[in-house]
Formats: C-alpha cells, structure tokens, sequence
C-alpha cells in the first residue's frame, strides 16, 4: 500500500480500560506481544520502550509501516482504583448487589429490551447470578447434609451438645466453602462480573462523582494532547472504556477544546458494552453524549465490535439503538472485526469458548487480517479518518430503537 500525500509521524494515544482492577502494565504486555505476533504476519515492525516519570502510565511505540516511520505516545486513561474501591465488598454484600442489580434490570424492562439487540452479553450479565446462586446451593446442601450426619451421629451419645456440635459444623462448612468459592474467583469470575454489572446498576446508570472526576481528568489530559505537535490525537476506548470515552470526548468538543488548525481527533470504540448503562432510567448524561457526539464534525468515531465476541453488543449502533439518533448523525461508523473471518480455522477453534480472551482480541494480532488492525491504527502512517474514509458501515448493523429511557436530561 502506498503511503498516503499526508501522514502521521507522531501520534498520541489515550487508552480507556473497561471495568478491570488490574495494574495497567497488563495492557503494555499485550500490546508488546500481540504487535510483535501481527509485525510477523503483516511484514512490518512496531517497536516498544518504556516511558519514565510521566504523569500517566504508558509507552513508546515505533512503528515502520509502508515505508513511514511513526512515534506514538501511550497513555492508558487509569480508573482502575475506583473499580478496585467497588469490588471491597463481602460476601453477603456482593449477594446483596445481586438482587439490587437484578431488581434494576429486571424492573426496569430494560433486561427484556437488551436481550432484543444480543443474547451473548445478556448471557454474561446472568451468568455470576447463575453462578453466585449456585456457589450458595452448594454450600447450602453441604451444610445441610453435615448438619444431618452430624445429629444422627452425635445426638444419641452427647443430647443437645451433639446438636451444637452438628450445627455449628454445619455453619463452618458454608462459611469455608463460601469463601473457597471467592477465593478461586479467578477461575469463576463470578463475583468480577457481579460487581461489573453492580457498579452502573447501583445508580441507575448515573455516574458516581468519582467517575465524574475522573472523566474531566481524562478530558483534561486528552486537551493538552490537541495543543501538542501531534499530527492525531486518538482516544481508544474498550468494552465498558467506550462509554466513558463517549462522554470524554463529549465534554471536550462542548468546551470548545479541540482546536480548529490542532490535530485530527479519533475516537475508536471496541468491544463496546454501551446499552447496558444508556438503558437504564437515569442514564441521561450518558444519552445526552451519545446525542451530541453522533453529530459532531471535530472528530471521527469507529465503533468496532465482532458477533464472536458473545461479551459485546455486537453491530449494534449505541446512539441508534439508545433511541437518541438526533437529526444530522454521522457516527460512530459500525463495522464488524469478523473473528470468523480474520483468524485462522485453528485458532477461531482455539478460542471460541474463551469469551473473555475473545473479548480482548480487538487490541490482538489476526491471522487474517482485513481492514481492521489495531497496530496499523495506532502505530501506522494515517490517520483513523483517513483509514476509514470510504470504508462503508456493516449492513448487519443494528440499528433500530429499543430503548425505553431517552431522556436527556433528569
């Protein structure tokens, strides 16, 4: 391919994690391996270094591509204290967001709606009910029957003291095998997922003003970006980091932040998981930006997602399927990843019950890729409008309205 009249030669990047607790030297480690995995396919070379006392997190990359040399800046936009500040809870009070966060979906309709766009994200909202109820039932059924074992056994010989013995047993069993199970939750993620699910639920798709904070934090650091000698400024946002990129960008553009002669602004949103907070009843700022960035002309917006990623809303439009497309939208462009497609037969073999592996792959190497690759995006030579200009949406997005909250504004 050749390169483009004009191209990026420095690039800054703003990477927005969604719910993880983990440090954010897991996203340098993938993004160090799988560019070298995809370098090897693709016959090109990315390169990384480490980046010593900045403010935030991140990386030097160097890519050479199409016979261009780029510099990108990664920063990785970090609000993984507050996911770690809502996931200290106990075990009865992660039961207890279990049935608020079930009440909200399932009061709401808005679990009946959600299931009308994709079944696989809705499956995976379920499934740490599922599993937390069943890690209950287990331990439920061998307290009870160590509690049966016990009084047969030791009532006739010790009376009432056989009893309390049998009991107490009985309740030390539960509470061991409960917090077995939370221990090998690494294994299960059921309690991870539960508090995910909770944390937009608790308030109704409202932000906490923690997340608040942090969101004009993330503006801030994206606005000194725009006044850099960048020639693209791209803000990356994956799985529940595409909602919080919305409203990012949102407020930046609203305060008249991004320069008319700065650089181009990007905004691609991957894996994204949107409709389980803009269904929500109190969800309104998250609509209003939606609304608002759909129509803007200071940025472009890619929206990539792939029907074998079972975590996402996959080809679904979130500003259209929110009930919120206003007169004049022109994004986000939707197009699908095609896992099917872009990997090999083995290894779409290999991980096509790896959900929460599949749901990574946007930021992975392909096999096969076509004209999605996230290292060509983020370390090659044009930039995100340039790439995409005539590239056409998916034909199997979804695109109508089922929201049944699209106000606003409270």
């Amino acid at each position: 391919m050749a390169a483009p009249a004009k191209t990026v030669s420095r690039r800054r990047v703003f990477y927005i994690p969604g719910y993880d607790p983990i440090h954010p030297r897991r996203y340098r480690e993938l993004y160090r391996t799988e560019s070298a995995a995809q370098s090897e396919i693709s016959d090109y070379t990315v390169t990384l270094s480490a980046r010593q006392g900045t403010e935030r997190y991140g990386w030097n990359v160097k890519g050479l591509m199409d016979g261009v040399h780029v510099d990108a800046s990664v920063d990785v936009l970090v609000w993984s204290d507050i996911v770690r500040d809502s996931m200290d809870t106990s075990i009865p009070a992660t039961y207890l967001q279990l049935m608020r966060t079930a009440w909200v979906y399932i009061g709401t309709g808005a679990l009946w709606r959600l299931m009308r766009l994709r079944k696989g994200p809705v499956i995976a909202a379920l499934y740490p009910v599922g599993m937390l109820l069943g890690q209950f039932m287990i331990a439920l059924l061998l307290a009870g029957t160590i509690s049966m074992v016990g009084k047969a056994a030791l009532i006739p010989l010790l009376g009432l003291f056989g009893h309390m013995i049998s009991l107490a047993s009985a309740v030390g069993a539960f509470v061991w095998l409960m917090r077995w199970f939370k221990a090998k939750d690494g294994k299960f993620f059921a309690y991870y997922l539960m508090h995910d699910y909770a944390y937009g639920a608790a308030t109704r798709g409202a932000n906490t003003p923690a997340l608040e904070t942090r969101i004009a934090e993330f503006s801030d650091a994206v606005a000194e970006a725009l006044n850099s000698d960048a020639d693209e400024v791209l803000v990356v946002g994956h799985s529940s980091g595409a909602h919080l990129g919305v409203s990012v960008l949102a407020d930046l553009i609203r305060a008249g932040r991004v320069p008319a002669d700065g650089p181009a602004l990007g905004f691609l949103s991957l894996g994204q998981v949107v409709p389980m907070v803009s269904f929500l009843p109190d969800a309104h700022r998250l609509r209003a930006d939606l609304a608002y960035l759909s129509t803007q002309d200071a940025l472009t917006w890619v929206d990539v997602t792939a029907p074998g990623d079972g975590c996402a809303f996959a080809l679904c439009d979130p500003v259209a399927v929110s009930g919120v497309a206003p007169e004049g939208k022109r994004w986000p462009l939707v197009f699908s990843a095609a896992f099917t497609q872009s990997l090999s037969p083995e290894r779409w073999k290999a991980l096509r019950w790896r959900f929460f592996r599949l749901h990574f792959q946007y930021m992975c190497a392909f096999d096969n890729p076509k004209d999605y690759d996230y290292f060509r995006i983020t370390a090659g030579p044009m930039t995100l409008a340039q790439r995409y200009r005539d590239r056409p949406a998916s034909k199997s997005r979804i695109v109508k309205p089922v929201n049944k909250f699209t106000s606003i504004a409270p």
